[in-house]
């Protein structure tokens, strides 16, 4: 099998053509780069991986993070990527120069992460949680804090994560119980976070832990929260590091991303760990959700990489593999005849069709999601980046669900793809299967961010969220029915769209009565529902373009290349968006079931 796991040209086509980077390039914090300029910088991410990262891959699986004698064990590439990743800029590509960034877009940090993940996906987490962690210092971080901390981080010589869940909350952050009690010098920490990605590994001079905890006396549930810095090593007097209490008790052995440890972890077990208030008191969860925000945008590229990565290795195998013959006119098979490549029969078209369409719909997906970042902070036009807000707000649980949730469908009918030996250990698929499936759960399970889309996004003020985001599927749809041969699937999408408003207007009607439990009863299959729909949006869009591109004849890419993905798009509307009629039978049936008593269902 060919060791490809990228289509650079896809990427480039969604970032420079679909989403237009160009108008994101032309926000003044961005004036110092261009699209060469940008392009130059993903061809180095794309060299980069190609040594660094995609020859490690299997090989972290099967040597995985190991608990022994008190320290996490990885393997040695970890301490590499994460220093030659810091010099290249992985770390700092998003922050101001002032501070030693790259300032770079958003759109184009997501370019280069999602390179990685597509190469390796056991490694872009060490740096990712690196980088959100510094931007929380940087941004609600006293002067002292980012002095202290945000250089190194920024280099790749320290890194980062983000602790929250503790054993006995899991995602209910309500119920942390960790506690900061005020001293001279800070707060001294007690307690214990478990499923801490990137958490220690030994080799690693400092680690910055950003925590949330509950400093003594504050009020009960989310309102009690605080934001804490809480580095594996303090410094002492004589600026030496020194431990500061931090105590890894395990490593979690996982099914899949082996490579990546996820640490249990206690602080203060013998009493002496320091931490730093980052802003105020009781904000710790209002600072945290701009991390969790951007972390579940990322948790979405990981999965679409992952999804591109199988895509391309399950498909280079079809074009390798012969087995069997096609039919002839008379529904007979000539058995004189040698054998075909599997890639000849339709079950496996449509089987790699579904991962196309997934994996780069995915792509497209996260993509656009990073430019109504970039924009809703960089827009010269202050109701422009209130806007691009809004519309963030409505894509992020679908940005974080979609890829997640299809993405591990679409790695299933890869794995199909290569039959039974799909299921052995000597090919790459199986290996994908199991690291794409902690995606659903990381930052947020998809039923968290169902109730999110649901009871929050759709809900919020008055519906705005919701209309812009409306509008710009319709702009969608209007450009699209200026081409005969799109005609269709603009109208198909439009009674799709009218199918959201019966669905939203009939859920409502419980919400207005006070009955939120039924109104949200059936949050995750909206979500599927909507988010159906967003992709088909999206990838109406991207036919939109390659249509326009081949009545212009450019030849950027190939009219093959523009002819796929149209093919593509056309596959989605069969396939994928008449699944939007089920679901919505199923939410607005008038029966409930799952807000019956346990007894009812399961005696």
């Amino acid at each position: 099998m060919e060791n490809k796991y990228l289509d650079i040209n896809t990427l480039k086509f969604l970032l420079y053509e679909v989403h237009d980077l160009q108008n994101v390039l032309d926000q003044s914090r961005f004036n110092d780069y261009d699209q060469e300029s940008i392009g130059l910088f993903l061809n180095a991410v794309k060299d980069f991986s190609d040594r660094e990262m995609f020859p490690f891959f299997r090989e972290m699986d099967e040597q995985p993070a190991r608990f022994e004698d008190g320290e996490i064990i990885v393997h040695p590439q970890v301490k590499n990527y994460i220093k030659k990743g810091g010099e290249m800029g992985l770390v700092s590509g998003l922050f101001d120069y002032e501070i030693g960034g790259m300032q770079l877009p958003g759109m184009v940090v997501t370019a280069s992460a999602y390179i990685q993940e597509t190469a390796n996906n056991h490694l872009p987490g060490y740096i990712g949680l690196t980088l959100g962690a510094a931007e929380l210092i940087e941004k609600f971080g006293s002067k002292e804090l980012n002095d202290k901390f945000v250089p190194k981080m920024l280099t790749g010589d320290w890194t980062g994560t983000m602790c929250l869940t503790e054993p006995q909350a899991g995602s209910s952050l309500s119920d942390i119980i960790t506690s900061a009690e005020p001293t001279e010098d800070g707060y001294n920490i007690s307690g214990q976070k478990i499923f801490i990605s990137g958490g220690d590994y030994k080799g690693a001079e400092n680690i910055v832990h950003l925590l949330l905890a509950r400093i003594k006396g504050a009020p009960a549930g989310t309102k009690g929260i605080s934001l804490f810095v809480v580095p594996k090593n303090r410094e002492s007097a004589n600026g030496e590091l020194v431990s500061n209490d931090v105590t890894t008790f395990a490593d979690f052995e996982k099914m899949g991303q082996k490579g990546y440890c996820t640490t249990h972890l206690f602080f203060g077990h013998n009493d002496d760990c320091k931490g730093w208030l980052v802003g105020e008191p009781n904000q710790g969860l209002k600072y945290m959700f701009m991390m969790m925000n951007g972390a579940r945008i990322a948790v979405g590229r990981g999965a679409a990489a992952i999804s591109m990565a199988a895509f391309q290795a399950s498909l280079s195998y079809a074009r390798e593999r012969p087995q069997g013959r096609n039919l002839t006119n008379t529904g007979k098979k000539d058995v004189s005849q040698e054998q075909t490549l599997i890639i000849n029969h339709p079950d496996v078209k449509r089987m790699l069709m579904l991962q196309k369409v997934v994996a780069e719909g995915s792509l497209s997906l996260i993509l656009l999601s990073s430019k109504f970042h970039d924009l809703s902070q960089t827009h010269s036009d202050p109701e422009e980046r209130e806007k691009y807000s809004y519309l963030l707000e409505m894509l992020t649980p679908i940005a974080k669900t979609y890829p997640s949730e299809m993405g591990l469908l679409s790695v299933s009918n890869g794995l199909q793809v290569l039959g039974g030996y799909g299921f052995c250990s000597d090919f790459i698929l199986q290996q994908y299967y199991r690291d794409i499936r902690i995606f659903s759960i990381y930052e947020g399970t998809t039923g968290i961010q169902s109730l999110d889309l649901l009871g929050r996004k759709m809900t919020m003020n008055n519906g705005k969220g919701v209309k812009l985001l409306s509008d710009e599927i319709m702009n969608s749809i209007q450009d699209a029915s200026k081409f005969e041969d799109l005609k269709p699937y603009a109208q198909k999408l439009d009674d799709t769209l009218k199918l959201t408003q019966e669905v939203l207007q009939f859920l409502m009607q419980f919400a207005k009565k006070g009955d939120y439990e039924r109104f949200l009863s059936d949050a995750t299959v909206f979500m599927e529902f909507f988010g159906n729909i967003v992709v088909g949006w999206l990838w109406l869009e991207i036919a939109v373009k390659s249509q326009n591109a081949m009545v212009l004849s450019d030849t950027k890419y190939s009219s093959a290349f523009y002819e796929s993905k149209i093919s593509a798009m056309k596959f989605y509307f069969k396939y994928e968006i008449p699944k939007t009629k089920a679901l919505a039978e199923v939410l607005m049936d008038k029966h409930v079931l799952t807000t019956a008593n346990e007894n009812q269902l399961f005696t």
